[in-house]
């Protein structure tokens, strides 16, 4: 029996833009021997980031990840050895793009006893060290769900803590590896107990089978763990040896999943067809510091 697909809607149709800025950013990339979740992710927002925002998501500590989640085109497998020049160079990149506001996000590194703990906490000291007016935004894995390496980041003083739980806790151990539900609600919380100034935010991304009441639920959890900013997103099948789309929510749909989480008390939230965690992470900062609560 063939396998059926979801067709995909005219609402999710993506404008390429490789303009000079566009090729110009990836060949510093390249220069820098960096990475960028925004290619390793096949970001759908990549050209509209690159090209026209100058924005970028830095992925740090290799393009190689430890884990297999049923939803991610980041490589799996053994990583490379630390590179612990590299916060230098995410750093003199941020400088030479000008940044007001950069993600720092990075493999899992199930490999290591600090998780990467280490270098992301060096990577935030040296992008304030030459971009000090620079806002900075850390994306972490759970790091192996240990309170110290999730400490040794958080005493780097991001301004601002993301971590995602990427779905509903039903669906939670079909499409994530290793990770777990109750371990993201636990970092979050963690982290808003190590220091309350330091906004916290997650992410999940629908159309895998969920409910609307699930995403509520979801929300509901959230915010019983004190969690400030949320985005929503819809997944989109990076390829065909990933997880099928089992929906393609409406604008519409995501418009109204947006008043529900303000109604639950986030600060703010960022819901659309192609909203991604970073995706205009400088406005959903600004936003969320606007309607503290």
């Amino acid at each position: 029996m063939a396998t059926e697909y979801v067709r995909k809607p005219e609402w999710l149709k993506i404008k390429l833009n490789t303009n000079d800025q566009y090729t110009g950013l990836k060949s510093m990339m390249r220069e820098k021997r960096l990475h960028t979740v925004c290619e390793e992710a096949k970001c759908p927002n990549i050209h509209e980031c690159w090209a026209s925002r100058k924005t970028a998501t830095f992925m740090i500590l290799g393009s190689v990840c430890t884990r297999a989640c049923r939803f991610c085109a980041v490589q799996t497998g053994l990583p490379t050895e630390l590179d612990w020049e590299e916060p230098e160079r995410v750093a003199e990149s941020v400088e030479l793009m000008g940044l007001k506001h950069v993600v720092i996000t990075a493999v899992a590194r199930d490999d290591l006893k600090d998780g990467g703990a280490g270098v992301f906490a060096e990577t935030v000291r040296a992008v304030r060290r030459r971009n000090p007016f620079c806002s900075i935004e850390v994306l972490p894995s759970d790091m192996n769900g240990k309170y110290e390496n999730l400490k040794t980041l958080m005493d780097a003083k991001p301004d601002i803590l993301n971590h995602n739980i990427e779905t509903v806790k039903r669906l939670s151990p079909k499409i994530r590896a290793r990770a777990t539900y109750e371990r993201s609600l636990e970092f979050l919380r963690r982290a808003k107990e190590m220091n309350p100034a330091i906004p916290t935010k997650s992410s999940i991304m629908i159309g895998l089978g969920e409910t609307k009441e699930e995403i509520i639920e979801t929300m509901d959890d959230l915010r019983a763990n004190n969690v400030d900013i949320m985005t929503i997103g819809q997944y989109l099948q990076p390829t065909k040896q990933h997880l099928k789309v089992q929906k393609y929510w409406s604008p519409q749909e995501f418009e109204e999943l947006k008043v529900i989480a303000m109604s639950k008390g986030f600060s703010h939230c960022e819901a659309g067809p192609l909203v991604r965690s970073s995706y205009h992470a400088d406005e959903q900062v600004n936003a969320a510091k606007a309607n503290v609560r």
